[in-house]
C-alpha cells in the first residue's frame, strides 16, 4: 500500500475507485472455456499471498482445494500469450440435489489475496456452503495470479518509515521522489502486467471462471473494493448475472480525489465513534475524559512522533505515518477497538508496539519481516484504473479542505493521491461504469458507520446500477461492511437471498 493511501479491504486498504468498463459480450474462446481445473489439496501462501501455513480441514472432514486456471494476458488478444490464475473453493457441504452452484467472493483491495482471505473467514460463510462452493481467487496482479513485483522487503520497510505527509518543500521533494522510485521499480519488475491489471480485466476473468465451473450465471459476494468489481462485471455481463451481494459498497460516481475526501470523512466518523464509545463505558476510559479529550490527545501524540519516534518493533521506530496508518486499521473493525485503546495506552508511555504491528498488518508485513505483494497489486490496479494524476502542487492546494473533512487523516488521504504520479501506464476512466440494464436484482449493503467505504456509497451503487436493478439494505453499525459483524438481521437477509432467491424489501434497515 502506498503511504498514506488505505486499502479498500476487509484486512487492510484506500480505494481510489476509477476504471473503463467495455463493451459486453462472451468472454472467452473456446479453447479457454473449455479448460479443465486440476483441484489439489492447498499449498501454503506464497510470500506475495503473505506467507503463513496451509489452510486449516473444513469442518466436515473435507479439505479446501485449489488450483490454477488460465486466462489471457491481455483480453483484446484472447488467443494470444496467457497467464495463471490462482483458485479456492470449499465444495457445497449439504445436499448434492439442492446445490446452486459456485459463490465466487472477492474481499476487496484492491490486491488483496482471495485465496488467503476466504479460508480466514470461511466459518462466517458455512450456512451458504450449504448450497454452494465457496470459491475465490487471486485477481490479476496478486498473490500467485501473475503478481506485480515493485521493491524487495528491505526497500519496502524503508519505503513505509519516510514522511507520508510532508510539512515543507524538502519534504514534498523526498515524498516525490520516493514515490517515484517505488513506481520505477514496479515498471522495471513487472512492465509486462502492468497494462493488463485493471478491474474491467478482472471482471472478464470472472466470467471466464464462471464459464469453467460450470455455472450459467454467476452468484458473487463483492466486499469493497469487490463491489465494484461486482458492478464492473454486472455492466459487461448483464445477462449473466445470478444471484449477487454487494458489502462495504464503493461509490462508482467519485473520481480518486472525491474517493480520498469522502474516505477522510468517514475515517473520522469512526475516530469519533471509537472516541466516544470509550468514554460512555461504565469503566473509565484509559485514553481521555472525554471524546475530545481522547482524539486532542491522539493529535498530540502524532504531532509528538513527527519529532521524535518512539520505540515500535525493533530496530524499526514507530513513526508519524506508521502511527496514523495503524490507527486507521484498528478502525476498520469494532472488534479492533480494545487494540486501539492498548496500543494508544502504550505509546503513551513510549512502547509503539501495538500501534507499528497494526500499521504492518495494513502494509500487508508478516512477523518474519516478509511483506505480501498488496501494496505493488493496489497502487498497480488503482493506477491502471485511475484517470487522474495528482502532483504535489495541487494536493498542496487542497490541504485546507481534507483538514476540514479530517485533523487526523486529512493530510494523509490527501497525499495519498500522488500514488500514481509518473505511473508507467495511463488509467483507463475518471470513475467506473456500473449501469447493468437488464441484469437481475443485487443486494447492496451499506454500513452507516463504515470508515472505508462510506455509506452514502451504497445508495449512488444503487442509482447507478440502474432502476430495477439495486435493492439498498441499511446496517447501522461499526466498522467496515456489514455481514462479517454477525448482525443476525444482516445475515438473515443476505442468506435469504444467496440460498432461496428471497429479495429483502428496498429500504430495509437492520440495528
Amino acid at each position: 500500500m502506498h503511504p498514506s493511501r488505505i486499502l479498500v479491504a476487509l484486512s487492510a486498504a484506500v480505494l481510489l475507485p476509477a476504471l473503463l468498463a467495455g463493451c459486453g459480450g462472451d468472454s472467452a474462446n473456446r479453447d479457454l472455456t473449455a479448460q479443465k481445473l486440476q483441484w489439489k489439496d492447498c499449498p501454503a501462501p506464497s510470500e506475495a499471498e503473505g506467507g503463513g501455513s496451509a489452510p486449516s480441514p473444513l469442518p466436515n472432514g473435507g479439505t479446501w482445494q485449489c488450483a490454477t486456471m488460465k486466462a489471457p494476458l491481455d483480453w483484446n488478444d484472447p488467443k494470444g500469450p496467457t497467464i495463471d490464475l490462482a483458485l479456492i473453493r470449499a465444495k457445497a457441504s449439504g445436499d448434492p440435489s439442492k446445490r446452486i452452484g459456485s459463490l465466487i467472493f472477492n474481499f476487496g483491495g484492491p490486491g488483496g489475496s482471495g485465496v488467503t482471505t476466504l479460508p480466514a473467514f470461511g466459518e462466517d460463510y458455512a450456512k451458504l456452503r450449504t448450497r454452494y462452493d465457496l470459491v475465490s481467487f487471486d485477481p490479476r496482479g496478486v498473490g500467485r495470479s501473475a503478481p506485480v513485483e515493485c521493491e524487495d522487503d528491505a526497500q519496502l520497510d524503508e519505503f513505509f518509515q519516510q514522511d507520508a505527509t510532508p510539512d515543507d518543500a524538502a519534504e514534498r521533494a523526498q515524498l516525490v521522489n520516493r514515490t517515484k522510485q517505488f513506481n520505477g521499480a514496479c515498471e522495471k519488475r513487472s512492465k509486462k502486467v502492468l497494462p493488463h491489471v485493471r478491474t474491467t480485466d478482472a471482471a472478464r476473468d470472472m466470467d471466464l471462471m464462471r464459464q469453467v465451473l460450470g455455472d450459467k450465471k454467476l452468484h458473487y459476494f463483492g466486499i469493497s473494493y469487490g463491489t465494484e468489481l461486482g458492478g464492473v462485471y454486472a455492466h459487461l455481463f448483464p445477462k449473466h448475472v445470478g444471484r449477487a451481494v454487494f458489502d462495504g459498497v464503493v461509490d462508482p460516481t467519485q473520481n480518486p480525489e472525491q474517493g480520498s475526501l469522502g474516505q477522510a470523512k468517514g475515517f473520522q466518523l469512526a475516530l469519533d465513534n471509537f472516541a466516544q464509545d470509550c468514554v460512555s463505558k461504565a469503566t473509565e476510559c484509559p485514553i481521555g475524559d472525554t471524546a475530545q479529550d481522547v482524539k486532542d490527545r491522539i493529535a498530540k501524540l502524532l504531532n509528538d512522533l513527527e519529532k521524535k519516534p518512539i520505540p515500535g518493533v525493533f530496530p524499526r521506530e514507530l513513526t508519524q505515518t506508521a502511527a496514523t496508518n495503524g490507527i486507521a486499521q484498528s478502525l476498520y473493525s469494532k472488534d479492533f477497538w480494545e487494540y486501539l485503546t492498548e496500543g494508544l495506552e502504550e505509546a503513551y508511555d513510549g512502547d509503539g508496539r501495538i500501534l507499528l504491528l497494526l500499521s504492518d498488518s495494513m502494509n500487508g508485513r508478516n512477523e518474519n519481516g516478509e511483506y505480501s505483494n498488496i501494496t505493488a497489486a493496489n497502487v498497480a490496479i488503482n493506477c491502471a484504473d485511475d484517470k487522474p494524476r495528482y502532483t504535489a502542487d495541487y494536493v498542496q492546494e487542497r490541504l485546507p479542505v481534507f483538514r476540514a473533512a479530517s485533523p487526523l487523516f486529512g493530510d494523509f488521504l490527501a497525499w495519498g493521491m500522488i500514488s500514481c504520479t509518473n505511473w508507467a501506464v495511463p488509467g483507463a476512466a475518471y470513475h467506473p461504469d456500473v449501469s447493468a440494464p437488464g441484469s437481475a436484482p443485487i443486494l447492496v449493503v451499506g454500513n452507516t458507520g463504515d470508515p472505508a467505504t462510506p455509506y452514502e456509497g451504497a445508495r449512488k451503487m444503487v442509482e447507478a446500477l440502474g432502476k430495477g436493478v439495486g435493492v439498498q439494505l441499511t446496517y447501522k453499525g461499526q466498522g467496515h461492511g456489514a455481514y462479517d459483524s454477525k448482525n443476525k438481521c444482516v445475515q438473515d437477509a443476505v442468506n435469504g437471498y444467496l440460498l432461496d432467491g428471497k429479495v429483502p424489501r428496498a429500504g430495509t434497515v437492520c440495528a
